[in-house]
């Protein structure tokens, strides 16, 4: 049975789109500014930015792909995501706060600090939903983004107070041109969450299926939350210390595997992490194509993409009468 598993899972299909997602990486090693094959110290660039550039393109959009698979799963909501949950902004919150107690702290620190504050805020998220009575697909994530724009007018306004607005804004942006050797390692931690997500696949697709039926098969369904929970804080934290603000991402790639593929969370964890690498390295590309030499942010792109996306799918659920 576990061939059997491993041959659904590496379909033909997956693997022509992980062909596919390497090409681009391929393709994003060799795009930029700087000319790589004149310059005497081009390959030293190359492997000081390109390279820790393309690695971080592939753990970002696996992680914040993954984190919003995980929260559709946990709240039975296909528009739930650590952007439309006020994750992210917490774990902004954390970071600022690092900045101004703690402003000569390493990487590290930044990102622990990030990661409790992501996993406090989606808990007061999902402790502030056990309270909503009405829990229809779009009162949800407006519960969310409410929160999130409350916490995030709480660090604007103590940015102003401590003049890091600017320095907030630059870590919040949502951009890979910061990423260089020496302040991309700790993305690597992605990659066991990704692993943790994978054994922990079928309690979290079980969850997905309601208190209930979870309490009636024997699991803890307290204890499935607050692991799933513990995994987003982690994977939202970190890239938002080390990358930023990557908006809706969690959104379009788990509705779009499961549309094409339904709803098991073991089989369709590849799929997701694959077409979230291939979604941000396509929009970072266009990002350091479109205004070159300039260089637009992922963020943009992606928010642009991601609205149209959100709006498409309230449309569609709208006229399929759920």
């Amino acid at each position: 049975m576990a061939r059997t598993s491993l041959r659904a899972l590496l379909s033909w299909k997956l693997l022509a789109g992980v062909g596919a997602v390497a090409a681009l990486l391929v393709v994003s090693l060799f795009v930029g500014q700087y000319d790589i094959w004149r310059s005497a110290d081009g390959w030293e660039m190359f492997r000081a930015t390109r390279v820790p550039r393309t690695i971080a393109l592939v753990l970002a959009g696996a992680a914040m792909a993954m984190s919003g698979l995980i929260m559709q799963m946990l709240t039975q909501n296909r528009f739930v995501e650590p952007t439309t949950t006020g994750t992210t902004e917490w774990a902004g919150l954390g970071l600022l706060t690092t900045l101004v107690f703690a402003p000569h702290a390493s990487i590290l620190v930044r990102m622990v600090v990030a990661v409790i504050f992501a996993f406090v805020g989606t808990m007061v998220f999902f402790l502030f939903l056990r309270r909503v009575t009405l829990r229809s697909s779009l009162v949800v994530p407006i519960v969310g983004i409410m929160l999130g724009a409350v916490v995030s007018s709480i660090s604007t306004f103590f940015a102003l107070q401590t003049n890091l607005l600017q320095s907030l804004g630059v870590w919040f942006a949502g951009s890979f041109t910061s990423v260089i050797s020496g302040q991309y390692e700790v993305l690597w931690v992605v990659l066991l969450v990704v692993v943790a997500v994978f054994f922990y696949a079928d309690k979290l697709t079980v969850a997905g299926l309601g208190e209930d039926i979870a309490t009636n098969v024997g699991l803890n369904y307290g204890r499935i939350v607050l692991v799933g929970t513990g995994l987003v804080a982690v994977a939202s934290g970190v890239v938002t210390v080390v990358v930023g603000n990557l908006p809706f991402l969690g959104l379009i790639v788990p509705n779009i595997v499961s549309m094409l593929r339904g709803d098991d969370m073991r089989s369709n964890l590849p799929w997701v992490c694959v077409l979230g690498v291939g979604i941000v390295t396509v929009c970072d590309l266009l990002g350091r194509t479109i205004i070159a030499p300039f260089e637009m942010p992922v963020s943009v792109i992606l928010g642009v993409v991601g609205a149209v996306v959100f709006v498409a799918l309230i449309v569609r659920q709208t006229r399929r009468g759920r």
